[in-house]
């Protein structure tokens, strides 16, 4: 079957099963703020991708089951589409601008533009100090790593070539930094996680604010 690649969702509607309207009707109003072009391709994808289920040999019901929820498929959907193509919707006007109007944007240019780039610049900087930060954490725990391995290998040579109580001392040393770079290295992977898990939180809740729901 063409079209483009999704990812199912696992989630299932609890209990109440629906036919293949239904859940398209169901899936149209969860889409209702994406783009009609992207909102028709969508369902138009699923309602063959049922098709094909029931071909298979499912019934109606079952086939829309296995797809998933509407809503879970809708957040998948969300987490797939770019947010400029959500952009360009809402930044494209619903009825032709008027001239006067088109002179107030003009005029005012100064204004809102400054105030975008001023907004665009603070959030960029916020991104760059929390990825600046794990940079920072990762350079720790290297210079950690670099620390045991010096200390230890220093002082095994200093063991045999000079004195050994400085050469025991170093490799004890080394065993910290060694500790230290472990106990690092898993607080820079859960740090990581972390900003990841919160830039990607950013990016949905951002795409939703482009996300304008029809009224029921």
């Amino acid at each position: 079957m063409g079209g483009r690649h999704v990812h199912l969702p696992i989630c299932h509607r609890g209990g109440a099963k629906m036919n293949k309207q239904e859940f398209l009707d169901a899936l149209e109003k969860q889409l209702s703020g994406f783009p009609p072009e992207e909102r028709d391709e969508r369902l138009s994808f699923y309602a063959e991708m049922i098709d094909d289920r029931m071909e298979a040999g499912l019934s109606e019901a079952d086939a829309v089951k296995d797809l998933g929820t509407p809503e879970a498929i809708a957040e998948q959907i969300l987490k797939e589409t770019p947010l400029i193509t959500l952009a360009k919707k809402r930044m494209k006007p619903s009825r032709s601008l008027k001239a006067w109007e088109i002179v107030l944007l003009v005029l005012g240019s100064p204004v809102w533009l400054s105030l975008l780039i001023a907004a665009f610049a603070v959030a960029l900087s916020l991104y760059a100090v929390l990825w600046s930060g794990i940079i920072s954490l990762w350079a720790v725990f290297a210079a950690a790593v670099g620390s045991a391995v010096g200390c230890t290998a220093g002082g095994i040579l200093f063991s045999f070539t000079a004195s050994l109580p400085v050469g025991l001392a170093c490799v004890g040393a080394g065993i910290f930094a060694s500790g230290l770079a472990i106990f690092l290295f898993f607080g820079c992977q859960a740090a990581t996680r972390g900003i990841l898990l919160f830039t990607r939180q950013l990016g949905i809740w951002t795409k939703r604010l482009f996300l304008k729901k029809e009224e029921a």
